[in-house]
């Protein structure tokens, strides 16, 4: 398999894992259920902004014109990457688009974005998040272990 062709298998297995687990804990928590799993609660929440309901009073057309915008851009840097990524670096890519287009799908069908992890010390926050802030560690981690290249000099 290519690169690029492990960079869309990735996306789409970590798209349709966040996906499945908000429909769960969609049915799992209708009609306000709380379950407290210790260090977090399971507590829906629709945030119709973008990170922290930043922007929630925005109308919903801009704010799905800007993460889409923002999304193409990562979708772009990782088609055109794929090929000299390290692996770490594909993985975090793939993590950072998934939970990317999974977010703005489920903004898309319902005009915010479904949150469901609640620590009462931080934002609630979903899966799709999660992988977006461990996408831009590993992203992060893979450029880092790079072996430093001597910059090219034309003589």
């Amino acid at each position: 398999m290519s690169r690029r062709g492990a960079l869309v298998a990735m996306v789409a297995a970590f798209a349709a894992v966040s996906w499945g687990i908000k429909e769960a804990v969609e049915a799992s928590l209708a009609g306000g259920r709380v379950v407290d799993l210790g260090i977090v609660q399971l507590r829906l929440l629709r945030n119709s902004g973008i990170s922290f309901s930043m922007g929630a009073g925005l109308p919903a057309w801009v704010i799905l014109a800007v993460t889409g915008l923002i999304t193409l851009v990562v979708a772009v840097f990782g088609w055109r990457g794929a090929p000299t990524l390290p692996v770490l670096g594909l993985v975090g890519v793939s993590g950072i688009l998934a939970g990317a287009l999974t977010n703005l799908a489920d903004r898309a069908i319902d005009g915010a974005v479904t949150d469901y992890l609640h620590t009462g010390w931080f934002a609630t926050f979903n899966v799709p998040d999660s992988l977006i802030t461990l996408g831009v560690v590993a992203l992060a981690i893979a450029f880092l272990l790079q072996p430093d290249t001597p910059a090219e000099t034309k003589d």
